[in-house]
C-alpha cells in the first residue's frame, strides 16, 4: 500500500514536499501525475540503487529521494509554476528497469494528492 501526503495550494515560485509512505519495500517508486482529461505523466523515479530519471518538464526544479529506513519516498518541488497543477500520485514497480516513466510499468499506486499552483 502507498499513500501520499503533503499536497497543498502554492504560489507560483513556492515550493512544496510531497511525501509517500509504503508498506512494501520496492526496487523502484515514482512519482506521477494527472491533470483531468489528460493522460498520467510521470515526472521522477528511484530505484533502491538510486537510479533516477526525471521529466524534462521537472528537471532542475523537482528532486526525488526515498528514505529506506522509513519507507518514504519524497517529492521536493521548488519554483513551481501553474502548469503543474495536477494530482500527485506515488507508484511502485518489484522489478527493473527503474529508468521507465511510463505508468503502465508500475503496478502499485496510492491515492493521489492535489496540488494546486496560483499564478
Amino acid at each position: 500500500q502507498l499513500a501520499e501526503s503533503g499536497g497543498g495550494s502554492v504560489q507560483t515560485g513556492d515550493s512544496l514536499k510531497l511525501s509517500c509512505t509504503y508498506s512494501t519495500n520496492q526496487y523502484c517508486l515514482g512519482w506521477f501525475r494527472e491533470v483531468p482529461g489528460q493522460e498520467r505523466e510521470g515526472i521522477a523515479t528511484i530505484s533502491t540503487t538510486l537510479i533516477l530519471t526525471y521529466a524534462d518538464s521537472v528537471k532542475g526544479r523537482f528532486t526525488v529521494s526515498r528514505a529506506g529506513a522509513e519507507n518514504t519516498l519524497y517529492l521536493q518541488m521548488d519554483n513551481l509554476k501553474p502548469e503543474d497543477t495536477a494530482t500527485y500520485y506515488c507508484a511502485a514497480r518489484s522489478y527493473v528497469p527503474c529508468n521507465t516513466l511510463s505508468p503502465a510499468m508500475f503496478t502499485s499506486w496510492g491515492q493521489g494528492t492535489q496540488v494546486t499552483v496560483s499564478s
